[in-house]
C-alpha cells in the first residue's frame, strides 16, 4: 500500500488512512479489491464473501446518492452520507469518504473508501447494540444456524432485540432470542446486561427454566436499584438447550412467542409450550417442556416484531411464518432471507431478531457408553474400554490423556460418591470425557501437600483438558472433561469452568442412550 497515495476531498495529497474503522479498496469497474478488519465489523462481511464482487451489493438501495456518482464520474473525492446493507438484512447509516487512489505516476488505480456511523443519538444506540449482538456464530456439531437482526427504522428508535448461541457442556448447545422492551441507549444497554447474564448462568449449567427465575431476580433486584426516572425494566426471552445424543430438545419461554419446528418432512409446527410472564414480573415460576427433535429438523426463534405488525395480530404473522417455511431452501441463509422477504416486505415497525438451527444429532457411532461398578478394580477396565474405543474412532494419540483422566474422575466417583456410576466418551471434533455418580456434592480441586498421597486428581485433569467442569442431574452430578482435535500439550494453570451449584436438575442421568445430557 506504501507506493500509493490518495487525493483528498480537499485537493491535497494523503497517505492511504489505513486506520480508519472501515475501509476498502474499489477498483475502476466497481468491484472491491481489498477490505479491511474494520469494514468487516461494520457490515459482517468477511473478505471471501466481498471481494471479486461489485460494490453496489453494499449499498441498500443498490446505488450512491446522486452527488457521489457525479463526484465519481469525474475521479473526484467524495464526502456524504449512505445507507449501506449489513450482511444480515439491516440498513445502516454511515459518513462515507471515497477517495481515488492514485500510484507513482499520478494515474487512478482503485478508490479508498472509509465509512463510519454517524455519532447521534440513533447511531449510537445501534452501534452499542450491534457491539453487544454475537458477530460470530460457533461452530458446532450439534447444529447448524443462521441469523438476521433487522432494526426498526432510525425514526423508531433501536430496540433490545438479541440473539445467542452458546457451546454446552456435552455437546449440547443452547439457543436464546430475547427481547428487551423500549428503544434507544437504555434499551440496549440492558440487553448487553441480560445477554451476559444469559451466558454466565448458561456456563453453570443451569437448566432452561432455573435460567429464567434466575434472570427474573437479577431484572428485579436491578429494577430495585435504578432511579424511578430510568422508568421499568422488562424483556422476554425464550431459551432452548438441544442434546445431540439423546435428540431432546428443552425450551422455556418467559413472555416470548414459541418457536417453531420443521420437521425433515416438511412438516411446520409451533412448540406446545406454556409460556410463563416476561422477565421481570416475579413470583410466577416458569416451566420447561422436552421435545424430541428428528435429525434435520429446523427450530425457529424469533421476536415478535417479525409476525406482529400493522394491519396482522400475531396469529396471523405466525401463520405467515409457517407458510414461509414451507417453502423448500437450499441453505439456512436462505430460508432466513425467505422468512424476512415474506413476513417484512417493507421495513419493520419493530426491531426483528430471528435465529435458525438445524439439529444434527450424534450416532452411536459417536457416543460409547459404560456402567462402572463401585469397585477400585474396575478402574483398570475403565482405562481399557477408553483406550480401545479411542483406537476404533482413530484417535490413538488422545489415549495417554484420556487414560489419566478417566482413571481420576472414575476413582473419584467411586471413593467419594457411589452408584450408579457411568463412564462416556463423546466424539464431535471434540473428545469429550463423562463421568456420572449418584453424590449430588460438586468436587473442588486442592493443593496437595508435598507428602499427601492423594489431592491432586482434579488438578491433572485440569491440566489435560481444554475446559472440564461439573454438572447436575436428577441422578446426581456429572464431571466431564473436554479434549481439542488435534490434542495441544497440557497447559498449565488453565482455568476450569465454574462448578453448578446443587439443585440443578436437568434430565435423569441413568438413561444410557442419553447419559447426563441435559
Amino acid at each position: 500500500m506504501s507506493r500509493y497515495r490518495t487525493l483528498s476531498p480537499g485537493g491535497t495529497d494523503g497517505f492511504l488512512p489505513v486506520t480508519e474503522m472501515a475501509l476498502a479498496a474499489v477498483d475502476p469497474t466497481g468491484t472491491v479489491t481489498a477490505w479491511s478488519p474494520g469494514a468487516q465489523v461494520l457490515l459482517g462481511y468477511v473478505p471471501a464473501e466481498v471481494v471479486g464482487r461489485n460494490a453496489a451489493g453494499l449499498l441498500a438501495d443498490g446505488r450512491l446518492p446522486d452527488p457521489a456518482r457525479r463526484h465519481l464520474a469525474e475521479r473526484r473525492a467524495w464526502i456524504g452520507r449512505a445507507v449501506l446493507r449489513h450482511r444480515s438484512g439491516y440498513r445502516i447509516e454511515a459518513d462515507v469518504q471515497a477517495c481515488p487512489l492514485l500510484d507513482a505516476e499520478g494515474a487512478m488505480r482503485w478508490w479508498s473508501v472509509q465509512a463510519t456511523i454517524p455519532e447521534e443519538s440513533d447511531g449510537a444506540a445501534l452501534a452499542l447494540q450491534r457491539s453487544l449482538l454475537q458477530q460470530r456464530l460457533p461452530t458446532l456439531q450439534a447444529v447448524e444456524t443462521a441469523t438476521r437482526y433487522l432494526p426498526a427504522e432510525p425514526h423508531a428508535g433501536v430496540g433490545g432485540d438479541w440473539f445467542d448461541v452458546i457451546p454446552l457442556s456435552g455437546a449440547r448447545v443452547a439457543l436464546v432470542v430475547g427481547d428487551v422492551v423500549g428503544h434507544g441507549v437504555h434499551a440496549s444497554a440492558a440487553m448487553g446486561r441480560l445477554r451476559t447474564a444469559v451466558r454466565t448462568l448458561a456456563d453453570v449449567d443451569l437448566p432452561a427454566d432455573e435460567l429464567l427465575t434466575d434472570l427474573d431476580d437479577l431484572i428485579l433486584e436491578e429494577a430495585r436499584e435504578r432511579p424511578s426516572s430510568d422508568g421499568e425494566i422488562g424483556a422476554t426471552c425464550v431459551y432452548a438447550v438441544y442434546d445431540p445424543v439423546s435428540r431432546l430438545c428443552t425450551v422455556a419461554s418467559a413472555g416470548h412467542p414459541a418457536p417453531v419446528v420443521v420437521r425433515p418432512d416438511g412438516a411446520v409446527e409451533v412448540l406446545d409450550l406454556e409460556p410463563g410472564p416476561p422477565l421481570g414480573v416475579g413470583g410466577v415460576p416458569f416451566e420447561a417442556a422436552d421435545f424430541t427433535l428428528p435429525a434435520g429438523s429446523l427450530l425457529v426463534l424469533y421476536t415478535d416484531g417479525l409476525v406482529e405488525a400493522r394491519g396482522r395480530d400475531v396469529e396471523g404473522g405466525i401463520e405467515a411464518l409457517r407458510l414461509a417455511l414451507t417453502a423448500p431452501a437450499p441453505s439456512l441463509d436462505d430460508v432466513c432471507d425467505t422468512v424476512i422477504g415474506s413476513l417484512l416486505p417493507v421495513a419493520p415497525d419493530d426491531d426483528v431478531a430471528l435465529l435458525v438451527a438445524r439439529t444434527r444429532p450424534l450416532d452411536a457411532a459417536h457416543v460409547a457408553t459404560w456402567n462402572i461398578p463401585a469397585d477400585p478394580a474396575a478402574v483398570p477396565d475403565a482405562r481399557r474400554r477408553a483406550v480401545a474405543q479411542l483406537k476404533r474412532w482413530d484417535l490413538e494419540e488422545a489415549a495417554p490423556s484420556t487414560e489419566l483422566i478417566v482413571s481420576e474422575l472414575v476413582t473419584n466417583a467411586i471413593r467419594h460418591a457411589g452408584d450408579p456410576i457411568e463412564l462416556r466418551l463423546i466424539h464431535n471434533g471434540m473428545l469429550i470425557c463423562e463421568v456420572s455418580d449418584g453424590s449430588n456434592t460438586s468436587p473442588h480441586p486442592r493443593r496437595a501437600r508435598a507428602l499427601d498421597e492423594g489431592g491432586r486428581g482434579l488438578l491433572l485433569v485440569a491440566q489435560l483438558a481444554e475446559r472440564w467442569g461439573t454438572r447436575h442431574t436428577a441422578a446426581g452430578k456429572t464431571i466431564w472433561a473436554e479434549q481439542p482435535r488435534p490434542l495441544r500439550p497440557p497447559v498449565p494453570e488453565r482455568r476450569r469452568r465454574p462448578p453448578v451449584r446443587s439443585g440443578s436438575v436437568p434430565l435423569d442421568g441413568a438413561r444410557p442412550s442419553c447419559g447426563a445430557g441435559a
